[in-house]
C-alpha cells in the first residue's frame, strides 16, 4: 500500500509479514477505511504461502491503537447510521480479525503505548502479545454507553480468571504491562528499546517450525479449548490432515537424522 494517505502499512520480510497502523496523529484509531485496508491484508496474509507468520503493531510511540474512531462514529450516528453490536457482519472490513475465525496463521501484537478499546480486542486476537512497559490495556466502553463489541467482552473472560476479568469490563479501568503479564494475558514485557528485538527473537522462532505443524497446532488447540479430552482427541483437523501428508512430516525427522537443518516446502 503506497498510497500516501493509507491507514495500514503492510510489508514483507523473511516470511513474516508486518502490519502496522498508521494514523499516529489520532492514537492509531480505526475509522471505517482502516477497517476495509486491514481486511485486504488479512486476504492477502492469509493466500500469501511465503508468509508464516504477521506482527501487528501501531505507529508511532504512543499507541497501539485507542480502538474505534469516536469522532467518525458520533457523525455517522448524526447521519442515522444503525449502532453496532457484536461483530463485524456487514460493516466495512468483515470479518475484521476479532472475527476472522478461519485465518490459520499465527498472529503476534507488538504493542506499545495506549491499547484501549478495539485496540485491546484486536491485541486480544492475536495468538501471542509482546508488550513494551509503558504498555497500557483498557475497555473503556462502559463509560462511553457502547460495548466491547469485538470480542472484548467473550475474550477477556476466556483469558483471565473471571472476576478478574468482569472487573475490568465493567468498570472500564486501565491494566497495566506487569499486571497483564503476571496474569498471563501477555507473553512478555520488555523496555521500549528491547521490544523490537523481543519481536524478532519469537518471529525467529516461529519461522523456524514447520509452517504446516505450525497451522495443524494452532488449529488444534483452538479448537479443542472448549471440547471434552476425549472428543479433542478423536476430532478431526483439516491442517493436521494436510501436515501428516506433507513431505515435510519426513524432511523434519530426516534432518535431524542427517544432522542438518530442515528445509521447509510447506507442501
Amino acid at each position: 500500500m503506497t498510497d500516501a494517505a493509507a491507514r495500514v502499512r503492510y510489508e514483507k520480510k523473511d516470511h513474516v509479514a508486518y502490519v502496522t497502523l498508521d494514523r499516529p496523529e489520532v492514537l492509531n484509531a480505526m475509522d471505517l477505511r482502516t477497517h476495509e485496508e486491514l481486511a485486504g491484508v488479512w486476504d492477502e496474509v492469509e493466500a500469501d504461502d511465503e508468509v508464516r507468520v504477521t506482527v501487528l503493531t501501531g505507529a508511532g510511540e504512543r499507541a497501539f491503537s485507542v480502538g474505534q474512531d469516536l469522532k467518525e462514529r458520533a457523525r455517522l450516528d448524526a447521519g442515522g447510521a444503525p449502532p453496532t453490536t457484536f461483530g463485524s457482519r456487514g460493516q466495512p472490513g468483515a470479518p475484521r480479525l476479532t472475527d476472522r475465525f478461519t485465518r490459520s496463521k499465527p498472529v503476534l501484537a507488538r504493542v506499545h503505548g495506549y491499547a484501549l478499546g478495539g485496540g485491546f480486542e484486536l491485541a486480544l486476537a492475536c495468538d501471542l502479545i509482546i508488550a513494551s512497559d509503558r504498555a497500557v490495556f483498557g475497555l473503556p466502553e462502559v463509560r462511553l454507553g457502547l460495548i466491547p463489541g469485538a470480542g472484548g467482552a467473550f475474550r477477556l473472560t476466556r483469558q483471565l480468571p473471571q472476576r478478574i476479568a468482569m472487573g475490568y469490563l465493567l468498570t472500564g479501568r486501565r491494566m497495566s504491562a506487569a499486571t497483564a503479564l503476571r496474569f498471563g494475558l501477555v507473553n512478555e514485557v520488555v523496555a521500549p528499546d528491547r521490544l523490537d528485538r523481543c519481536v524478532e527473537e519469537w518471529t525467529t522462532d516461529l519461522v523456524r517450525g514447520a509452517p504446516l505443524s505450525v497451522r495443524a497446532i494452532r488449529e488444534a488447540a483452538l479448537r479443542s479449548v472448549d471440547m471434552p479430552l476425549e472428543a479433542a482427541f478423536s476430532a478431526e483437523y483439516g491442517w493436521e490432515e494436510r501436515r501428516r501428508r506433507s513431505s515435510d512430516a519426513l524432511e523434519g525427522v530426516r534432518a535431524f537424522a542427517e544432522k542438518r537443518d530442515p528445509v521447509w516446502t510447506g507442501r
